[in-house]
């Protein structure tokens, strides 16, 4: 899909810069891949890439087998992006009705219900929440029935039921067969809903998997437990202990070795309700955009 990308820009000062580097990304039908990366990764460039918006300087990104731009007007993509493309005066039936026009085999109130946006199909577009502007623009998404589809942070400014439903929905799409790429800051969504895990960091690849195996490829663990400010600041400084952090009279270690710290803790402390855990997406995330390129390579 994307091969040996590389994209750059040039700042106010004229400076060049590099958004993209290198990149090379494949994505098989009927995947949900996350695509993941701090700001100023190269994330947005990417996906531009992929819609056509803008072109490479070297390497190819093809979808399909055509380049993006005849893919899209073939109908075969599609995107949720984060803001424009709505109209705030024409009610949200009008919108989908009006784009459904341009697809011969649309069925925009089929749309409008997938989306979830039925029961506003009456209110004007400058009336609904960003939210619900969102969920309007996953219905305009699906009209041309797009083989892949691609998401921009797609549930910003939807609350939790809101998102739930949206999940669930494009989980449907993506048994039906359509492949799905979602670009994301909500971290738990990557982890719940996607079949595999791709994070950017300077314009390249340095993760990609599964989120599980992604978690489990940076090492440590993190070790909770109710316990003494004074007994916590000990423990800071153990070994294998990278830092702490204290919630409320819980305190949080971040741990090469959560064995040792556990028997420092039974034995040697007033500890209580220990839990160990192991790192979440969000901290594997952390870890990995801030390693260096060596230690990123493990993890492609």
């Amino acid at each position: 899909m994307l091969s040996t990308v590389v994209k750059r820009f040039a700042n106010a000062k004229g400076e060049e810069f590099t958004a993209v580097n290198g990149l090379d990304l494949r994505i098989r039908r009927g995947e949900v891949v996350a695509f993941l990366g701090p700001n100023g990764a190269g994330k947005t460039t990417t996906i531009d890439m992929l819609l056509g918006l803008t072109r490479p300087d070297s390497g190819s990104v093809e979808l399909f087998g055509q380049p993006p731009q005849q893919a899209v007007r073939a109908g075969l993509v599609a995107a949720v992006l984060q803001s424009g493309g709505l109209l705030p005066d024409v009610t949200v039936e009008a919108t989908v009705h009006m784009l459904a026009s341009l697809h011969p085999d649309a069925d925009p109130e089929q749309c409008m219900s997938r989306a979830g946006v039925s029961d506003l199909r009456h209110r004007k577009v400058a009336e609904c929440s960003g939210g619900e502007q969102q969920r309007l623009r996953f219905a305009i998404a699906l009209l041309s029935r797009p083989d892949f589809l691609v998401l921009d942070e797609p549930t910003a400014g939807m609350d939790v039921a809101a998102r739930r439903e949206f999940w669930a929905a494009v989980r449907e799409d993506a048994e039906r067969g359509m492949t799905i790429m979602f670009a994301t800051h909500y971290m738990e969504e990557a982890d719940q809903f996607a079949d595999r895990v791709v994070m950017i960091d300077r314009g390249t690849v340095v993760a990609d998997g599964s989120a599980s195996s992604i978690r489990a490829a940076t090492s440590g663990r993190t070790v909770s437990a109710l316990l003494s400010p004074d007994e916590a600041a000990a423990l800071s400084a153990s070994p294998g202990v990278r830092s702490c952090t204290a919630r409320g009279d819980r305190h949080y270690f971040d741990c090469a070795d959560s064995d040792a710290l556990l028997r420092v803790l039974v034995n040697e402390t007033s500890a209580a309700e220990i839990e160990v855990a192991p790192r979440s997406l969000e901290e594997a995330f952390m870890a990995i955009t801030h390693q260096d390129h060596s230690v990123k390579e493990g993890l492609r």
